[in-house]
Parts: structure tokens; sequence; C-alpha cells
């Protein structure tokens, strides 16, 4: 049975079908397809603030805890008209845990690109966010991405260990190589150590801090 065709009385679209109506499709994990978006956002305001503020200029990301997220996912339609009332959307980060099983880290990639497609679909720019994890994760992590336009990523809670930095390290080297972006946005920090190659390319970094270093320099500031 076609989950697109699941129209018989009482029928529920458990899988979120809708989302993916008229969607393309990329590489074996079948991946939803985005369309390139060309932007350069001037501020970015979280989901959760997003549902009780307004500013008209900014951009709303999910670089949040899932459970802050899944609610975009279970509704998607309640929360399509705050989201219009932005300049425009971060695709949703579902995380990508190294000790998640492959098949869920897939899926919360599938699910990242099924919003940012449904967005797009329904009048809103969306700038997709790549989350990587380990070289598992490298085969299905830029698909459903086309080369060459302002992508996202975000390194706020990624880079704080050896280990956990290595594998980011590794993880943007793969997906810059990939994707080759015109522009890229990264929420969080943006070391030298990481993104300087990058830069010294001609590659234009947009950095925003994490709204928990925000609250941490006012604090100290205070």
């Amino acid at each position: 049975m076609s989950l697109k065709n699941c129209t018989r009385k009482g029928c529920k679209d458990v899988f979120r079908a809708f989302l993916v109506e008229s969607a393309a499709y990329d590489g074996e994990w079948e991946i939803p397809r985005m369309k390139p978006e060309d932007a350069e956002p001037e501020r970015l305001i979280s989901f959760s603030k997003s549902i009780r503020h307004k500013d008209s200029c900014a951009w709303v990301h999910f670089f949040e805890d899932d459970a802050s997220i899944e609610r975009l996912w279970n509704r998607p339609r309640l929360y399509l008209p705050i989201l219009k009332r932005y300049a425009g959307v971060i695709s949703p980060d579902f995380s990508l845990y190294r000790d998640m099983p492959l098949v869920m880290q897939a899926n919360n990639v599938y699910r990242g690109r099924a919003l940012g497609h449904w967005l797009q679909e329904n009048g809103i720019h969306v700038i997709p966010n790549i989350r990587f994890g380990d070289e598992r994760t490298y085969g299905f992590c830029c698909a459903g991405i086309e080369p060459g336009g302002t992508i996202a990523v975000g390194s706020h809670g990624c880079i704080k260990g050896r280990e956990d930095r290595w594998y980011f390290k590794q993880g943007l080297s793969t997906m810059m190589e990939t994707l080759r972006p015109q522009r890229l946005i990264v929420y969080g920090s943006a070391p030298d150590d990481i993104f300087s190659a990058y830069r010294e390319s001609g590659i234009p970094i947009l950095q925003f801090d994490s709204e928990f270093t925000v609250c941490h320099r006012k604090a100290v500031n205070a």
C-alpha cells in the first residue's frame, strides 16, 4: 500500500506522508530533496522563542534539544503560520549521536529534509542544515542538498572534547567537499583550527553565537 494513497476511512497519516507528496528523492536512503537557497541571515531566533515573539527580519533555527522540536514534526501545520512570520528558516536539526543506531540517524536526516522540503513548498525560505555523525553517516548526511547554495551547520556542543572535535572536523571536511557551498552559516563557535581553511578559500562564514554563550556573556558582564 502506498503511503500517499492511504485514503480509507479512519486511516491516520502516522508517517507524515503529506510532507513529501511532491518530493523527489536522493540516494539509496531516498532522502527528500530540498531547493538550494541563496540567503544571508541578519540574525537568528530559536524555534522555541519564535512561538512567543516576532522578529520579521530573523531566521528561525532549530539548534535545540530534540524534545523542543519534535512538536514541529508531530504538528507541522500548527506551526506553519508562525514560521511564515519570519524571513526564513534553517531546516530542523534532529540529533545524530554516534552511539545511536544508524537507521535512526538516517531517519533523523530524512525528517529534517522532509520538513525542509514541505516548508519550501509552502512558500518559506529554508536554508538546509547539515548534521553528521561518524563516517557511517557520510553516505546520507548531505543527501537531498544541491551543491553551491547556502548551508548551515551547528558547532555548539560538538567541539568541546577532543574526540568530538575530531569527528566534527572530519564530518565538516566531507560536507564542504561534497556540497561546495557558496556561504556557510555556523551556529556556535567557529574556531580557526576548524574553519580557517574554508575562510581562506573564499567561502563567507556567518557565525552566530549560541543562546547559551550570549546568556553567559550577559551574566559575566552584569
